[in-house]
Order: C-alpha cells, then sequence, then structure tokens
C-alpha cells in the first residue's frame, strides 16, 4: 500500500513526452517502503535513475536521486523506508517493474540554492546474496532439482521469493553419495551452477537458473526504429551494444529480435593476435547474428523525468552461432549461444 508523499513537494510530470517511435507520455512510478510494506508515492517528483541488471551473480543495482523533497518527508525517508520499487515506460506500452530491492545508503545534498536532492542506493536480493548461510546435508539419490530447491530455501529465509524466476530442465541421475553443503549460499550455488552448466542470479528478487548455452524461453521483442531502437548498434569484444527507448519487456537471459542490417563494426588491434582473432568464442559472440536473434546478457535503463534520457542499453550475443570444430567442449552438443 503506498500514499501520495506530501502535496506542498508535489512538481508536474510533462504529460506530452513524445518518443520518435510512437510511443506516447512517460509514464514512472517510485515507491519508498518500509518492511511491512507501507509507503509514499515519489512519482511526481522529478526523478533520475539508473538500474544496471546482467546475468552474473552480482546483485543488480540501482542508483536513483528525487529532486526536492520537503525536509519533513526526508526526516521520514530517512528513519523508516528501507525498500524501493522503480516502474516505468510508456502510458500506451511498454510500462512495468524495472527494479525492486532493498536501499543500502541514502545521500542528501543540494545543486544549488534551488534544488535540493535525496539520493538512493539499492541492491536487489543483497541480503540473501551476502548474509544467507546453508548447512545441510543431503542424502545420497538426492537429484540436482533436490539441491536447487535446497539452495533455493536456503536463499529464501533471507528475502528472496519461494519460487524460481527462471529453472531450466536439469539432469535428473541421482547423486551416488551424500553431499554436505557448508558456507555462504551464493558459494555452494556458485559451485551447483558450474557443475550444471548453468549461470545463476537473482532477477526481480527470484533466483533464476540460465543455461550457459541457451536461454529463457519467452515471447521474443522485435526491435527497429519503428518499435524504439535507438541510433545504430556496436559490436564490441563483449558483444553487441544495442540502445532502444525503455522497454520493461527487455529482460536478462531472454531473446530480443533486431531488425536491422546497419551494425558498426568492431576495430581490431594492429597486433598479430587480434588480426588473427585467435579466441573464437570471442569472435563468435561479437559477431552480428545471421537471423537477428540476440540473448540479452546486460539490461541497463537510465531516465530522467525532465530530461532527455529513457533508455535501455543491452550487451547481446548472437543466437545460433556454431563454435570451430575443435572447440565445442565434449559435454555439449548444437551450442545455442557462442559463450
Amino acid at each position: 500500500m503506498s500514499t501520495p508523499a506530501d502535496t506542498l513537494d508535489d512538481l508536474v510530470v510533462p504529460s506530452s513526452s513524445v518518443a520518435p517511435s510512437g510511443l506516447y507520455g512517460r509514464k514512472l512510478s517510485i515507491i519508498l517502503a518500509n518492511n511491512q510494506g507501507t509507503g509514499l508515492d515519489f512519482s511526481k517528483f522529478r526523478v533520475v535513475f539508473n538500474i544496471m541488471r546482467g546475468d552474473n551473480q552480482t546483485p543488480n543495482s540501482a542508483d536513483i536521486r528525487i529532486y526536492n523533497v520537503s525536509q519533513a518527508t526526508v526526516i521520514k525517508v530517512l528513519s523508516e523506508f528501507t525498500q524501493v520499487s522503480l516502474s516505468a515506460g510508456y502510458v500506451n506500452a511498454n510500462y512495468g517493474l524495472l527494479f525492486q530491492g532493498y536501499v543500502k545508503q541514502y545521500r542528501v545534498g543540494r545543486v544549488d540554492q534551488k534544488d535540493s536532492y535525496i539520493d538512493i542506493t539499492a541492491a536487489d536480493g543483497d541480503q540473501a546474496y551476502n548474509f544467507a548461510p546453508v548447512f545441510l546435508s543431503l542424502k545420497s539419490g538426492t537429484t540436482q532439482g533436490g539441491i536447487a530447491e535446497a539452495l533455493k530455501s536456503a536463499l529464501a529465509a533471507k528475502g528472496i521469493a519461494t519460487e524460481y524466476g527462471y529453472i531450466p530442465p536439469l539432469p535428473t541421475n541421482p547423486i551416488i553419495r551424500g553431499k554436505v553443503m557448508f558456507g555462504m549460499a551464493r558459494d555452494e550455488t556458485r559451485t551447483f551452477a558450474h557443475t550444471n552448466d548453468i549461470k545463476w542470479s537473482i532477477q526481480d528478487g527470484a533466483l533464476t537458473f540460465i543455461p550457459t548455452t541457451s536461454y529463457i524461453p519467452a515471447t521474443v521483442v522485435t526491435l527497429s526504429p519503428s518499435t524504439g531502437l535507438i541510433g545504430v548498434p556496436e559490436q564490441t569484444q563483449q558483444g553487441i551494444n544495442i540502445r532502444s527507448l525503455i522497454n520493461v519487456n527487455l529482460k536478462i537471459g531472454q531473446l530480443v529480435r533486431l531488425v536491422s542490417s546497419d551494425i558498426n563494426q568492431l576495430r581490431l588491434g594492429l597486433d598479430k593476435e587480434s588480426q588473427a582473432v585467435t579466441n573464437p568464442s570471442i569472435a563468435l559472440q561479437a559477431s552480428p547474428s545471421s537471423n537477428g536473434l540476440y540473448y540479452i546478457m546486460v539490461a541497463n535503463h537510465s531516465g530522467d523525468t525532465r530530461g532527455n534520457p529513457w533508455y535501455t542499453d543491452m550487451v547481446c550475443l548472437a543466437v545460433d552461432a556454431t563454435l570451430a570444430p575443435g572447440q565445442l567442449p565434449s559435454s555439449l552438443s548444437n551450442p545455442i549461444l557462442a559463450y
């Protein structure tokens, strides 16, 4: 439950922001709440945000600045509110939750004599990541799915969801000996992920497993200049950099279809090794996809309700790339991602 922030501070959000793709009217909701879920809605203030999301185990994070909040409200925020939820998009489409997590730090300051601010640094699932222990003894015959459940329960004890964000089919063969898990849940989860050739992360407060050579099956978002694509995608050694208007449907581990034949190519170094491109995995993951499909590895969202930024910046990997002969690990076949 949330209530509007004090009306003396309310600032009017521009009502006619028009996106070149035909998306009209920027929309944002930001709520600060206490541990019981009761809080204040700051959606009418000027808000600047930068949300960083990736498919690695490091918790997703957010830096948010809210302008010109009264001193009385600042005191209330600092003393009571521990959680933040931010949703953004457009009035007619692509609106939804971009970030939800626990506040790690508040900072109060001024830009000048007219404008003050309160800065928020928050993280998604960091309590479970940093403080969840696991002390378990699993009997022989436990399956990999049973181990995953045990890890999820250990992390859920520190605040993440009791349901998976996504989990792929796991091997069904049971372990032949008993297994002891002792230590930090994140370390045991990392070992489990490595054993099963998957990646793990916490997405929107839920434990998420993604196969190293595959992706999360979901509706594929199509990006073109008429649906939000901004500028020209850029090839880098880390992957293909793509910028679009904010789109909540561009989620970590899922696919995006790029409807554009224009991709600025990477400049290789002048040394012999760079010119030869001796690492097939790097060459393939940074290459444009022949069918326009890309795996979303990083999706950072940035915006300013009174400025120009309103973007989703992605780093993506080509899908359906084929590793060179001899480069495929013996345990894998028909890789979907050149990862």
